[in-house]
């Protein structure tokens, strides 16, 4: 089984020092991943894919899969000998010693979770209004991202239950639609020729890899994973195991849902909708009242885009809070509650800048420019994962015999090697194909140079490591 036995550590829960908790065991670990990556794409950017590929789009997930996987194994060596939080910015500040490009993928790291986060809450806005369309979606945008910033502040343990306990949710929204599919095909409806069409505005090579650099957001969220380390129990033991496990349980959801869709929906109703998986349900498959389900769908649905930005609200706090340890960003973003032990700084700072991407979609719309914020964040996040995943497999292999230890997990060799290449090939072809999208990665850039003066002007070394009761942290050092 993929998922690590944790049952003698079902209880175990000791602080690491002053700083975070260890209480994650390996199989909340899994779900974790698991309900990372299940929610960010299956239920956002299906329409999308399937409009860039045609009825073959699950091949873009399967590809996207596979490189993403292949990624992960770096991640799971690093984390084994790093189980630390801030993840690629950590692992390249060990790798490379320079204090520049460790920020840089730090601010890329923390781009793409906020670009994530706001795509996300799109989203959910968009299932929210099957249900009631009176508030504005921007409002409801906004409270979302507020209330799991709440969510956030009350503690890890509580964040990753509630994320477990939603991913049983959002699989069996996923399991309707796979029984969708399987009653269609029973009924012997399905044109199974579908599944092999392409968009004719192009080749199918090319159809595939603007799929891929879509379907890629679908599976961003495994990294996230390593921001937790920390708070991991065991983890050079658990987190191989859990990550992989998720990210390949997830894979194949995603290539059944992706056919499923394909084979019970027009190629072009899926590409035209803001909510495609619900048109599975919609098109009345099953016998049952079709208001009753959409209005079911739609809540599952949201309770998973809920449980993808769950993880983002918690990465984007942990990437701040590791790295102002690291002296890579400033000092306050390593403060911790008191009674709650969470970063509370970092929280708010990153629920306010998602808010702001929220609002300059909102203003970019209104000014007629026709932006489809859902889309562009999307596109937004895989260009910085994609630069980041490339950087962290180079780092993977860069510290080969370093930090070793019996435990140590090892990724193969010429997967890592393949697994650079494909990054940094869809990177190109994400920056050709949408060149504006670097424009959006400027603006978060910029943030994330307000940070890097601060705490070139601002930062005191005795600052970095304390916690609100004003004391340095005792593995530092001070």
């Amino acid at each position: 089984m993929l998922v690590a036995d944790n049952t003698t550590q079902d209880h175990a829960a000791e602080f690491d020092d002053d700083g975070l908790k260890r209480s994650i065991t390996g199989r909340l670990l899994f779900f974790y991943v698991l309900g990372d990556v299940l929610g960010s794409g299956i239920y956002v950017l299906i329409g999308l894919v399937a409009a860039a590929v045609g009825g073959a789009f699950w091949i873009a997930f399967a590809v996207g899969i596979s490189l993403a996987t292949i990624t992960g194994l770096a991640y799971a060596e690093l984390v084994t000998k790093f189980p630390q939080a801030a993840g690629a910015a950590l692992y390249v500040n060990k790798a490379f010693r320079s204090r520049p490009l460790t920020f840089l993928v730090t601010i890329c790291m923390l781009s793409a979770s906020f670009a994530a986060a706001g795509s996300l809450a799109t989203g959910f806005s968009g299932y929210f209004a099957e249900i009631w369309s009176l508030p504005p979606a921007l409002f409801v945008a906004v409270v979302f991202i507020l209330m799991l910033a709440v969510v956030n502040f009350i503690g890890i343990t509580e964040s990753v239950v509630i994320n477990m306990l939603m991913t049983f949710v959002e699989v069996g929204g996923l399991i309707i639609v796979l029984i969708c599919g399987v009653w269609y095909v029973a009924e012997g409806k399905a044109d199974f020729a579908r599944l092999s069409e392409f968009n004719a505005d192009g080749s199918p090579t090319f159809a595939i890899v603007a799929g891929v650099a879509l379907a890629f957001f679908a599976m961003t969220g495994f990294e996230n994973a390593a921001n937790v380390a920390e708070e991991t129990v065991e983890p050079a033991k658990t987190f191989p195991r859990a990550l992989i496990g998720g990210m390949l349980t997830a894979g194949v959801i995603y290539v059944l849902v992706a056919a499923t869709a394909a084979l019970t929906v027009p190629i072009d109703t899926l590409a035209e909708s803001d909510t495609a998986l619900l048109e599975v349900v919609k098109s009345g498959i099953l016998p049952v009242p079709t208001s009753i389900m959409t209005t079911l769908f739609a809540v599952i649905a949201m309770v998973a885009i809920t449980n993808t930005t769950l993880v983002a609200v918690v990465t984007e706090s942990r990437i701040l809070y590791g790295m102002a340890r690291e002296d890579v960003v400033p000092g306050m973003f390593a403060r911790i509650h008191r009674v709650r032990r969470s970063p509370w700084v970092a929280l708010i700072f990153a629920a306010a800048v998602v808010i702001g991407l929220l609002g300059v979609g909102k203003l970019l719309q209104e000014a007629g420019v026709g932006v489809d914020v859902v889309e562009r964040l999307a596109l937004v996040t895989v260009v910085f994962t994609l630069f980041i995943y490339a950087l962290v497999i180079v780092a993977c292999l860069k510290l080969r015999g370093t930090s070793d230890s019996g435990e140590t997990f090892r990724a193969n060799t010429a997967l890592l090697w393949l697994g650079i290449l494909g990054n940094l090939v869809l990177l190109g072809y994400v920056i050709y194909d949408d060149p504006t999208s670097l424009l959006w990665c400027a603006g978060l850039l910029a943030v994330g140079g307000s940070l890097y003066v601060a705490e070139t002007v601002f930062g005191h070394r005795e600052d970095r490591n304390a916690t609100d009761d004003e004391q340095p942290d005792p593995t530092s050092g001070a």
